[in-house]
């Protein structure tokens, strides 16, 4: 089988198209044929290793497989002897931020963890891009505690996690202020938000009036300009380490002062995560954005693309097709 493979950390340089042998399920396995995974910024640090801390989870010194990935859709093409939640045939989905290979044409993962049947309507392109940005939304808002008439802020609303957050805040009926730049301002309107502010013409952070809750899913923010327009009392949470990595140790300072806080939640029970995102999907209240998708061969080209700063939403590896397209409009 061909897969996407490096086998040092470093940048996208080091990734390669490669013939692997192909995986044996074991009992309690499945083997699935990959129709789509995506690049994300999770792949990108498992391609980089940086921080530095990731790599105790991915692999150290070098990474635990050569084969690159965290997400999956497919079709469940195998099952081991001793499997009884999946037969031949099922469209499958599954996410695990440690590291998986997936980026291959074929894999195998352990029934009992981190995957699920595809719901009715959903594309294999759709469901990998369900996963990770979507844990990551779902876990921002584990830790709060929100009344209904909460005023929310989302800086960065077209990311992959802004886009879920957006989606699962909606669903819950709350109002959302979000930013998002000239390009996008029609698509997150299209999402259901009825105040964008367009962050290449106003600074969010300089707005009159005070929320509960900023959410920085893009991590290019700080506490220290968000906080004017936090309430008294009021949180904010970021995708990202923050400047000198101080979102690792604002929350406990921010905590001990009192008054505005910062919380930076460690994404847990990925499992849970990927079930709530099912029942939304089932709901019709959660589909994801996308951006553009790449064949395999050109692998490099979106994990830079990603890397940039520049996506919209997900990007997408398609191995069902091999297409290179724009799923939005210019």
């Amino acid at each position: 089988m061909k897969a996407v493979v490096r086998y040092q950390y470093g940048n996208t340089d080091s990734i390669l198209i490669e013939e692997m042998p192909n995986p044996k399920p074991k009992s309690n396995q499945v083997l699935v044929k990959v129709m789509a995974t995506t690049v994300n910024r999770t792949d990108c640090g498992v391609l980089s290793g940086e921080p530095y801390i990731f790599r105790f989870f991915v692999g150290w010194p070098k990474p635990r497989t050569p084969i690159l990935g965290t997400d999956f859709a497919g079709i469940v093409e195998e099952v081991g002897s001793q499997t009884s939640r999946f037969n031949v045939g099922d469209k499958v989905w599954g996410f695990f931020d440690g590291g998986i290979p997936s980026q291959a044409e074929y894999m195998v993962i352990r029934e009992d963890k981190n995957i699920l049947k595809i719901p009715d309507g959903f594309s294999f392109a759709e469901a990998a891009a369900s996963a990770e940005a979507a844990h990551y939304a779902i876990n921002f808002l584990k830790p709060l505690k929100l009344h209904s008439d909460a005023k929310i802020l989302i800086n960065g609303a077209t990311g992959g996690i802004g886009s879920a957050l957006v989606q699962i805040l909606l669903s819950k009926g709350f109002e959302l202020v979000v930013t998002a730049n000239t390009k996008n301002m029609d698509l997150v309107k299209g999402l259901g938000v009825s105040r964008v502010v367009n962050y290449e013409k106003e600074d969010f952070t300089k707005l009159n009036e005070e929320f509960d809750v900023v959410f920085d899913s893009v991590g290019k923010s700080s506490f220290g300009k968000c906080k004017g327009i936090l309430k008294k009392g009021g949180k904010y949470l970021s995708s990202e380490l923050g400047p000198g990595g101080e979102n690792l140790y604002l929350p406990l300072t921010t905590k001990i002062k009192g008054g505005k806080k910062v919380i930076f939640p460690l994404p847990t029970d990925i499992k849970g995560s990927m079930e709530t995102i099912h029942e939304l999907m089932e709901k019709g209240q959660f589909r994801p954005v996308l951006d553009r998708s790449y064949p395999m061969e050109k692998a490099a080209e979106a994990y830079r693309y990603v890397a940039s700063g520049q996506k919209t939403g997900n990007v997408i590896l398609d191995f069902e097709g091999g297409n290179e397209l724009s799923y939005l409009l210019p």
